[in-house]
């Protein structure tokens, strides 16, 4: 009687998130409540925040993302998978509980990070780091208190390079938004995971979005 009830209960709502990708998945969580984090940052965010988990059993950070992301003026941008963004906006905060690298392999600290969406400058010196231009840099939530400040690429640098404590800043990889049904976690080819959901702009549009949680640039 009992695995009769468990068959009808996957077969009517579906297998847990956490059974996503060989025991990866998603697990909605409540509002962030970090002290480190500003209450203009807290209320620009969703209610509730997402906790990923990966195939291993452990927890790769939790997000919220912003409710309301700010859509682009029409700005063209060569090369950009999410042009309807606009440089230094904030899209939300991340958590990390233990030691993690950013996409070039730098370890960053646990704590708490406002994530600032940022293009891979079109110069000799990016050439080939990634397979499109759409980064978030890292940056300290103390240090990121305003969640629609504006900056310079230059400025959101030198904010994400004190997370690395090094020359370069902390970045996250930007992908296209492929298949699933998101927000889910999946690893792909190159051994990266992503996490997929959808981004609201505050012109009502929904759009996919995926970002590499972990996982490493190709060298």
């Amino acid at each position: 009687m009992r695995n009769r009830f468990l068959v009808c209960f996957f077969l009517w709502f579906g297998w847990p998130l956490a059974w996503a990708a060989g025991g990866a998945g998603v697990e909605s969580i409540g509002p962030l409540v970090d002290p480190s984090v500003s209450e203009a940052v807290k209320k620009s965010l969703e209610p509730r925040g997402y906790r990923l988990t990966l195939d291993d059993g452990s927890v790769a950070c939790e997000i919220w993302l912003r409710a309301s992301v700010p859509a682009s003026a029409g700005k063209e941008a060569p090369g950009a998978a999410y042009p309807q963004l606009s440089e230094s906006t904030l899209l939300g905060v991340l958590a990390l509980p233990q030691i993690a690298t950013d996409y070039r392999g730098h370890a960053i600290k646990p704590g708490t990070y406002t994530l600032r969406y940022e293009l891979l400058p079109n110069d000799g010196n990016h050439l080939g780091a990634a397979p499109n231009r759409d980064f978030v840099l890292m940056v300290s939530a103390a240090s990121d208190a305003d969640p629609n400040a504006q900056f310079k690429f230059e400025e959101v640098v030198a904010l994400s390079r004190k997370v690395t404590g090094l020359k370069h800043p902390a970045p996250l990889s930007l992908v296209p938004a492929e298949g699933g049904n998101p927000p889910s976690v999946s690893k792909n080819d190159e051994d990266h995971w992503i996490f997929t959901t959808r981004l609201k702009l505050a012109t009502g549009e929904e759009i996919p979005f995926a970002m590499v949680v972990k996982g490493l640039a190709q060298q």
